[in-house]
């Protein structure tokens, strides 16, 4: 029963924050770009809250955005998405928080004191490289023709009916075994091929990659562990790139304020988060989310097809 509230609890607020994206979307635009201190906290509760579910945060951000009317120009929208990439920091920092250990042992491989911890840095960089290499060789495209309200719709719509399709296929059957330890090299990069797809925005890296941790032989919270550390290295190299890239923007058109609470509130999300992913699929399945894509994919269409998107 417990299990259950919980559940229950996490959706009634992945969906409240959905309702008030939706609300916000009959405002009338803004005349400057700014951010109040409640739109940087909701993106940043959509951020930790999606970040490492399998739902696709970028999908949520991109919607959010611009039912939340943040900027008046392509270049300020532009802005306004390398804000959404800049606090995934605060995701960044729950991870290192859960798994400091697991860091500390990758750090002590480097210097040569921990083989084990060398053995799981150099999977994690094998399984980044696909998703690094492509995305820096089709940046451009996947922008133009991926990132838009339409993509993202299908990329729910379709990342739902596979997860509620898998689980009938696996229904019955036991689970893959193995130890995030004994995780091979050719795995590690399996499961980096599977998260190359997760640049089409609404397919989610959290799914595609836990997926391919478990069609790799990983038991269901190993695959998890190995795509939660994952994501510390995939998301540290796009947010660093974005502060890079668009920092001082960030700062001009929203100054500090707004920037640390989103981060901030997106550390506190995102910890909860894993924390109950971690507990939930001990004794759940994914259906759970295969069902809230679907209603994800049919809101944003309805919102396309009545103009407010």
């Amino acid at each position: 029963m417990r299990t259950m509230s919980h559940r229950r609890g996490l959706l009634g607020v992945l969906l409240a924050f959905q309702l008030a994206a939706v609300s916000g979307g009959a405002a009338e635009p803004i005349l400057r770009p700014a951010m109040s201190f409640g739109q940087a906290a909701s993106l940043g509760l959509i951020e930790g809250l999606t970040e490492f579910l399998p739902v696709s945060s970028t999908g949520h951000l991109f919607v959010a955005e611009r039912l939340m009317r943040l900027s008046t120009n392509a270049d300020e929208q532009s802005v306004c998405d390398s804000f959404g990439i800049a606090i995934q920091l605060g995701a960044i920092l729950a991870v290192v928080g859960l798994y400091f250990g697991r860091l500390r042992s990758m750090a002590m491989g480097v210097v040569g004191r921990d083989a084990a911890g060398l053995r799981m840095l150099l999977r994690l960089l094998a399984a980044f490289a696909p998703a690094a290499a492509i995305g820096l060789a089709f940046k451009k495209p996947i922008e133009r023709h991926l990132f838009g309200p339409w993509p993202i719709a299908i990329a729910w719509a379709v990342g739902g009916l596979a997860i509620l399709l898998a689980g009938r296929v696996r229904r019955g059957r036991a689970m893959p075994d193995g130890d995030l330890e004994n995780l091979r090299l050719r795995a590690a990069i399996l499961i980096g091929l599977a998260q190359a797809l997760a640049l089409w925005p609404g397919v989610s890296r959290s799914l595609v990659t836990i997926a391919g941790g478990l069609i790799a032989g990983l038991r269901p919270r190993a695959a998890v562990e190995f795509s939660f550390l994952l994501g510390l290295v995939t998301l540290g190299a796009a947010t660093a790139y974005e502060i890079v890239r668009h920092g001082a923007d960030i700062l001009r058109l929203f100054g500090w304020a707004a920037p640390l609470l989103g981060l901030a509130v997106a550390f506190i999300s995102a910890w909860a988060s894993m924390r109950w992913m971690v507990r939930y699929l001990q004794t759940r399945s994914f259906a759970i989310f295969g069902w809230y894509r679907l209603a994800a994919a049919a809101a944003t269409i309805a919102l396309l097809l009545s103009g407010r998107l």
